[in-house]
């Protein structure tokens, strides 16, 4: 077979569906979301080809269409690219769309409004292939020409955001929503990517970092887009999604350390206060109103712990958080029968304090009660009894839908 020579564009002038030959092998696939970029596509196509030729690559350029009406699909096919049409709108969809039919073991995926330079193409090539799965452009690293970035991204919104990302996943990334990345297949295969928003860009690092894939930058040039029109992003509706979207792959950070800080804060206040009032001044003492807070925030702590359960197993159940090892070990030591027997003990325990209180309510002829903290501090641990009851159960009821909870682990 006649393999092309070095630096070779694999297109041709055939029709699209015969465009590219499968047996001609790929070794990097430039993958480009596209929406009505007709200003600007032909300047990234060309570059990507340009690239190709000045490395001596093998590669090819994907464009992945989402619904393009001024005339992208035919600029792109002229300029050598290959054109997949995505139906399903979004940012997402149209990567996922275009990653999948791509060729090459190493991607590199870039907007088309020519804000970033394809000319970079074999640097990203160099780090995957020493070694590295992913490798992110930096543009704070490299350089963020004037116009190119709004100054509420660049000095607050890419900042914060990149920051929480690192705090949430360890993710150790200096630029979380550069567009301009390379990766590999085998890593893109393992991450099961889903969203078909702009959230794509998040998934993908957020499932690397979990599953200890090799991460790097490469300082980068953002240029002002050629794109002639108003960007699709928008500034607070994407922050707000960006954020909910971290926060919905960190269970811990949305659920545990708040259910965890209010319950302990409740407790305080309940065992605190039990034995009568404190006075913190000369003016201010605390009393039953406050202890009834702090039953409250125990209660209110304690459900959102459970809920941080449920989602636990459910991340793990459909594969968010790769991070399983605690879980599992945890899950073999914890049954629905160990939860019942907790949530029993407490719930009797309360009742027994309830009981108790009420014998000698009776006995004074059910006269005022006196007893008001007692009732407080034992109802309370009768209500987390019943809770941790019926959330054993729950639990359960979600290992039982998806098969890994609990027992299963001891049968594999």
């Amino acid at each position: 077979m006649m393999l092309p020579r070095m630096g070779s564009v694999l297109t041709s002038e055939r029709s699209q569906a015969e465009r590219v030959d499968a047996t001609v092998p790929v070794e990097v696939s430039v993958v480009i979301p596209c929406l009505n970029e007709a200003n600007s596509l032909a300047s990234c196509v060309d570059k990507a080809v340009q690239a190709f030729r000045a490395a001596g690559l093998f590669g090819e350029v994907v464009v992945a269409d989402n619904g393009s009406t001024d005339g992208s699909i035919q600029i792109a096919e002229e300029h050598g690219a290959r054109v997949v049409r995505v139906p399903e709108r979004g940012y997402g969809s149209a990567l996922q769309a275009g990653i999948a039919a791509a060729r090459g073991p190493l991607i590199v995926m870039g907007d088309a409004d020519d804000s970033y330079d394809f000319i970079d193409v074999p640097r990203f090539v160099e780090k995957l292939r020493e070694g590295y799965d992913l490798v992110m452009g930096n543009r704070f690293r490299g350089e963020i020409k004037p116009g190119a970035m709004p100054p509420s991204h660049k000095y607050f919104g890419n900042p914060v955001l990149t920051a929480l990302l690192n705090m949430f996943f360890s993710a150790r990334i200096g630029d979380s929503y550069c567009g301009m990345r390379g990766f590999t297949r085998s890593l893109y295969d393992r991450l099961d990517v889903r969203s078909a928003g702009m959230e794509f860009a998040l998934e993908m690092i957020i499932k690397a970092a979990q599953i200890g894939a090799r991460i790097t930058e490469i300082p980068i040039i953002l240029w002002p887009d050629k794109r002639g029109r108003p960007p699709h992003l928008r500034s607070f509706r994407d922050g707000w999604r960006s954020l909910r979207f971290m926060l919905m792959y960190a269970p811990n950070w949305l659920f545990f350390f708040p259910g965890a800080a209010l319950s302990t804060f409740g407790l305080f206040l309940v065992l605190w206060l039990l034995p009568g009032p404190r006075q913190i001044s000369p003016r201010v003492t605390l009393d039953l109103h406050t202890m009834i807070f702090g039953v409250i925030f125990t209660l209110l702590g304690a459900q959102i712990l459970s809920i941080g359960a449920f989602a636990k197993v459910f991340c793990y159940a459909e594969r968010f958080d790769r991070r399983s090892v605690s879980l599992r070990r945890i899950l073999r030591r914890v049954t629905l029968e160990s939860g019942l027997l907790l949530g029993g003990a407490l719930f009797l325990t309360g009742f027994a304090g309830c009981a108790w209180v009420t014998w000698k309510w009776a006995v004074g002829g059910f006269g005022p009660l006196h007893q008001v903290r007692q009732v407080l501090f034992w109802s309370m641990w009768l209500f987390l009894g019943l809770e941790t009851i019926f959330g054993s159960f729950f639990l359960s009821m979600l290992g039982i839908s998806r098969g890994t909870f609990m027992g299963d682990y001891e049968q594999r």
